[in-house]
Order: structure tokens, then sequence, then C-alpha cells
């Protein structure tokens, strides 16, 4: 397992007050491994550009 990236207990509630569910282990990793993924992403652009700063255009989500 990596690294916890995101909040565990504000991730639960968010599932838990939106949807009513609970919220496993796993799903955290998952998470965490998503951020670290986008954090890759911005990372890469931003030295693309030959900047030393990430920034939010760095780390767009098509989807979102």
């Amino acid at each position: 397992m990596t690294d916890v990236l995101v909040v565990t207990s504000k991730v639960k509630k968010l599932i838990k007050e939106k949807g009513g569910f609970n919220t496993s282990a796993e799903t955290v990793e998952v998470l965490s491994k998503a951020v670290e993924q986008l954090c890759q992403k911005g990372i890469d652009s931003a030295k693309a550009d030959g900047r030393k700063t990430v920034m939010a255009r760095d780390i767009v989500i098509d989807h979102l």
C-alpha cells in the first residue's frame, strides 16, 4: 500500500452523507492512487512546460 493521500474520515463522511453507504478501506487506497497519478500528471506537464510550479491546468480532468 502507498501513502494515504486523502483524508479517510472526510471521504467516509461524504459517501455516507451523499449516498448512505459505508466505505471500504480499499476505496481509500484506490482514491489515494488516483490522487498520486493526478499529481504525477501535473508534475510531468509542468516539467514539459519548463516550470517548477504545478498549476491547476496541469491536472485537468476531462470528465469532471
